[in-house]
This record gives structure tokens, C-alpha cells and sequence, in this order.
């Protein structure tokens, strides 16, 4: 019992550790995982944590996970564009890691050859995790985020592979060229196939079945089940984890309700986010500074010939890549070749390593923790700006002028709110606060038609922030529903059929449903002026046509749901449904001046 509780509260620990670097790692631009290791090496140096890392809790626990949420999300018309170059990277380019690595570190290091091509193997295993989470933030060309994915996916398993026949080759002496490549084939063709088949069945399960809780479970048991049923015949676990995500995720979510798809996906990434914090944390705990520095040397040749395999595989299989496929773009090859980062795979294989290797063994462990650190100290943290160097994310001007235009207004609302809130608290008169919010409801009312107008110029950007807001609009609403239910306001039958009115409006999405709206009405935002005859009026006296409907007004940082008593005031921004030829008469009726000679009614 002692020991179990130990063992949870170390666990608890590290969660808690991964969640404080998660929230400090938003205010600097480095990788999380990076920051995870980094973390565990300064807990290491003050005081080191007793425990043990062992090959099957990396392979049997946080591997499966993390390989079957990144094939889950891998779009399959995407990975059939580029088949070609991603097997070329993941099997020819693997061997020719293990020749090359191997060939050099058995020249000028005390490894003998075998021992030097079962490290060739082991770290021939990509794992751009780092990578792959700085695309998505920065925005790189999906092409290139999916050749970086997938060869880590493919390659993971034809490494694993191959380190098992380097590992025979060199326990028993032995080496067959036929009977090897009969036995890779084998092994990574029926682990495919295991996974196709297991994924193929779930995706049916599914089809047939509509509650998410069981959805979810059974994704879950497909992604460890796969691994264990391949790993049990012998076949390759990480490969048919590979190709059960595939097939589930790009089959498997035709036969989800939306309100399912979403608790799956938002299930897997956060699945992924704990499986990557414990393994990054502890690889940093586990990293032992000394034995590296005392043997630096072969550290440094084995960091060294990593390096050199991955230039040769990049650039020599782009080359073939280039003249059978779509070309890969040599600034595409740079990222490539650096963003072959090392991660928990090729130490799940070293520390599985026999006793029987004696020294060697360890010098092995030392060389792999050593390029796995370089990898991610290094590259990980100056990928951003390699990426930025080759003009690898090109924006439009459109983008650009959208991204200033916005964030001008949003800082602009920000100083009216602090403005109406020093007012309120009696900091400022109101004086002042006439003089000053003229400037900004001016400012605010120009920035926002730019930023319309800038929308309108580019459909793609406009459909992009539709969407989102659509997305938003619909999770606020389910949020709110579950409160109602939650507090007994509605019954059950009633949440269900209101979810599902939600969900059927997610299905169809926003563009056919507001196509319906768009041609006769549409929402309108004003900004109440200084000397606006409407200021001091009640809702009722407005003179607003009856089929406009004013739908809210905020004041500050208050947001009113307005009664026909309801007093507008100065600042107040009100938002309005009307029909389309009516919003020229509704914002004149809103914003038109008073009478000079006619006494203003602001509230004080």
C-alpha cells in the first residue's frame, strides 16, 4: 500500500509540475516539450527523484496514445498525395540511418560494428513532437506538417523493426540478407494489416452505436488493443496502431454525431498532452548530466553522425522524391533535415537493451540521452526562427491587414471599457469622459468597416473566422444547456432534443444555414455617439422600424439584455438585427445628432 501511494503521489507531482510549465511556457516562445525537459533536469540537479524508467511503460503505456492521436487527426487524401515520399523517408531512409550511424560510430568510437548498428537503429526513430506543435502554431503549409507527421508515424514502426534484427544480428552473431528483409516485411506488412482490420471493426462498432461515452471507450481500446494483438503475434505494435488510427479517424467519424466528434477529439488531445508531459518530463529526470559529460566524446560523434545520416537521407531521397512525385521545395528539405528531433522511442529501445552488452549497454544510454537532449535543446528551440529565416509561413496581405485592423479595435474596446470604468468609479468627470469618447467610438466605428471591408476582399479568411464563431456560438449554446439542465430547468428529453437541434446546425455548418438569413437580414453593431438624439431615450421611443430588433447593448464591460424601458447611453454599443435595407435608417436613427438648442439627457 505504502509503495502504491508513493507511486501515485509521484505521478500527481509530475501532472502538477506538467500544468504550472504549461501556463508559464505561454509567456515564452519555447516548445512545451522542450520546456518539460528542461524542468526535469533542474529538478535532477537540486534533488533527483528515485524511480524507473522502463522501455514497456514508454512502448505499452504513452506510446500507443501518442501514435494513434497523430494518425487519428492525419488527413488520408493528404497522406495519399504524398505515399511516396513519406515511405521513401520512412523505410529506405531508416536503413540508411542504421548504415550510416552505425558505419561511422563503429570508426571512431569502442563500438564494435553491431553494437554500432543496433544504435544506428534504435535512434533512427523520429519524434517531432516539438516540431510538429510549433506548425500548428505558426501555420506552416499543411503539405509540409504532414510529410514531418506521418514519416515520424511510419518510420517509429520500421525502426522498432529494424532495431530488432540489429539487436538478433548482434546477440547471436548471425547475419541472413533474404531471411532479414523476409522478416522486416513480414512484421511490418502484418502488424498494417492487423491494425486495418481492427480499425475497420471499430469504425463499424461505431457506426452502429450513438453514445459518446462508448464511442470514446472503444476508440481507447483500439489503440492499445491494436498494439498488444500485433505485439502478441509478433508483428509490429506501432504500425498497427498507425493503421487503426487511420482508419478510425478518417473513417470512424462519419458514423459520429457531432457532439460526439467533438468529445473524441478533445478526449485524444488531451490524452496526448498527459502522455507527452510525463514522458518529456521524465526523460528530463531521468537524463544523467555526469555520465555525459564524462563521456562527451562519443556524445558528441554519435550527435555528429545523426546529423550527417539526416542530411544525406533528406536531401539524396528528395532528390528521388523530386523527379517520381510532387517536388519538395529545398527550404521544405532544411526544415526537414532539422526537424528530425529524437524523443521517447529511441529511449524505450536503449534501456531495453540485455545486461548481457555490459559496458557497452551504458555507453549506448549515455550516446541516445545524449542526442535526444541535443536534439531538443538545439533544434527544437531554433526551429521557430529557421522557420521564419526560409519565409516558410508567407501570409498574405490580407491576413496581415486583418491581424492589425483587429487587434487595434480590440485594444480600442479595452480603452472605452477602462474609460466608462474610471467614469463609474468617480477617478474621471464627465467632462473628461465627453471629451475623450467621441475619439475612441469614432476610431472604433472606422477600424470596424476596415476590418469588414477586409473580410469581405478575402472569402478565404472571412469563412475561416465564420467558422470559429459559428464553432463558439454553438458551444455556447450546448454550455448553456447543460446548465439549464444541471440546475433542473429543463428535464432530460428536453436537453436531448435541444442538443441535437445544436448538433444537427454543427453538422450542416455555418454557410448554408446563414445563406438562409444573409439575403433578407443580418446583425448590426452601433456605437451610440456623444450628442445622439437617441441617447437618454427609452428602448420604446426609439423609433425603430418593427422589424428590427435590438438584441443587446453593452455598456463597459456589461453586456444588457435591453426591455422597452431600458435607457441608452452615451458609449453604449448596441447590437441590432434588421433587415438588410434597413440598416442605413436604423444607424442614422441611432446615431443622428440632437437639436443644439435641445438639453442632452445623460446620466450622470
Amino acid at each position: 500500500m505504502e509503495k502504491f501511494l508513493s507511486t501515485e503521489t509521484l505521478i500527481i507531482g509530475l501532472l502538477l509540475i506538467a500544468s504550472l510549465v504549461a501556463i508559464a511556457v505561454r509567456r515564452f516562445r519555447i516548445p512545451y516539450t522542450v520546456a518539460l525537459v528542461v524542468v526535469g533536469l533542474m529538478i535532477t540537479f537540486r534533488s533527483p527523484i528515485e524511480f524507473e524508467l522502463t522501455p514497456e511503460l514508454i512502448l505499452a503505456l504513452f506510446l500507443p496514445p501518442l501514435v494513434f492521436e497523430a494518425a487519428f487527426h492525419l488527413n488520408i487524401t493528404e497522406l495519399r498525395r504524398n505515399l511516396s515520399a513519406i515511405i521513401l523517408l520512412a523505410v529506405p531512409g531508416v536503413i540508411l540511418t542504421t548504415v550510416i550511424v552505425g558505419g561511422i560510430l563503429s570508426l571512431v568510437t569502442p563500438l564494435e560494428l553491431p553494437l554500432a548498428m543496433v544504435f544506428g537503429a534504435l535512434i533512427a526513430a523520429t519524434d517531432p513532437i516539438a516540431v510538429v506543435a510549433l506548425f500548428r502554431k505558426l501555420g506552416v503549409p499543411k503539405r509540409l506538417g504532414v510529410l514531418v507527421e506521418a514519416e515520424s508515424l511510419f518510420n517509429d514502426g520500421t525502426a522498432i523493426v529494424t532495431f530488432n534484427l540489429m539487436l538478433a544480428i548482434a546477440l547471436t552473431s548471425h547475419f541472413d540478407l533474404a531471411g532479414s528483409i523476409l522478416e522486416f516485411l513480414q512484421v511490418a506488412i502484418g502488424g498494417i494489416i492487423v491494425g486495418l482490420v481492427l480499425g475497420w471493426v471499430i469504425a463499424q462498432l461505431i457506426e452502429r452505436v450513438d453514445d459518446y461515452l462508448i464511442e470514446t471507450t472503444l476508440t481507447t481500446v483500439l489503440a492499445f488493443g491494436a498494439y498488444l494483438l500485433a505485439e502478441r503475434l509478433h508483428l509490429s505494435g506501432v504500425l498497427a496502431v498507425v493503421a487503426a488510427g487511420l482508419i478510425n479517424g478518417n473513417i470512424g467519424p462519419r458514423g459520429m454525431s457531432p457532439t460526439t466528434r467533438i468529445v473524441l477529439f478533445n478526449f485524444w488531445e488531451y490524452v496526448a498532452f498527459l502522455a507527452n508531459s510525463l514522458v518529456f518530463l521524465l526523460i528530463g529526470l531521468k537524463v544523467n548530466i555526469s555520465a555525459l559529460i564524462v563521456s562527451w566524446q562519443s556524445v558528441a560523434w554519435a550527435i555528429l553522425a545523426v546529423l550527417m545520416a539526416r542530411v544525406i537521407i533528406v536531401y539524396g531521397l528528395s532528390w528521388v522524391v523530386n523527379r517520381v512525385a510532387e517536388p519538395i521545395s529545398t527550404n521544405w528539405q532544411h526544415i526537414l533535415t532539422w526537424g528530425g528531433l529524437r524523443g521517447a522511442i529511441c529511449l524505450a529501445l536503449v534501456l531495453s537493451l540485455p545486461a548481457s552488452f555490459g559496458n557497452s549497454r551504458d555507453l549506448l544510454q549515455v550516446m541516445a540521452f545524449g542526442v535526444v537532449l541535443f536534439t531538443l535543446l538545439v533544434q527544437g528551440t531554433t526551429m521557430s526562427h529557421l522557420i521564419r529565416k526560409l519565409n516558410i509561413v508567407v501570409r498574405s496581405e490580407g491576413q496581415i491587414d486583418y491581424e492589425i485592423g483587429h487587434a487595434r479595435l480590440a485594444s480600442l474596446r479595452a480603452a472605452d471599457a477602462r474609460l466608462d470604468r474610471l467614469h463609474t468609479e468617480g477617478l474621471i468627470s464627465t467632462h473628461t469622459l465627453e471629451r475623450l469618447k467621441p475619439f475612441i467610438t469614432q476610431r472604433a466605428a472606422s477600424l470596424a468597416e476596415a476590418v469588414r471591408a477586409v473580410l469581405r476582399a478575402d472569402p478565404a479568411l472571412e469563412a475561416e473566422e465564420l467558422d470559429t464563431g459559428w464553432r463558439e456560438i454553438l458551444r455556447a449554446q450546448r454550455s448553456a444547456l447543460l446548465s439549464l439542465r444541471r440546475d433542473g430547468v429543463i428535464a432530460e428529453d428536453a436537453f436531448e432534443t435541444l442538443t441535437a437541434e445544436v448538433d444537427a446546425q454543427l453538422s450542416e455548418g455555418p454557410a448554408s444555414i446563414l445563406a438562409r438569413t444573409e439575403a433578407s437580414t443580418q446583425f448590426l453593431e452601433v456605437t451610440i455617439p456623444l450628442n445622439a438624439k437617441a441617447v437618454g431615450k427609452v428602448v420604446a421611443k426609439l423609433g425603430l422600424p418593427r422589424s428590427a430588433v435590438l438584441v443587446s447593448i453593452r455598456r463597459g464591460d456589461e453586456v444588457i439584455i435591453p426591455r422597452g424601458d431600458t435607457r441608452l447611453q452615451i458609449g453604449d454599443v448596441a447590437t441590432l438585427l434588421c433587415k438588410r435595407e434597413q440598416t442605413k435608417d436604423v444607424e442614422i436613427t441611432l446615431t443622428k445628432e440632437r437639436d443644439k438648442r435641445t438639453p442632452s439627457k445623460r446620466p450622470q
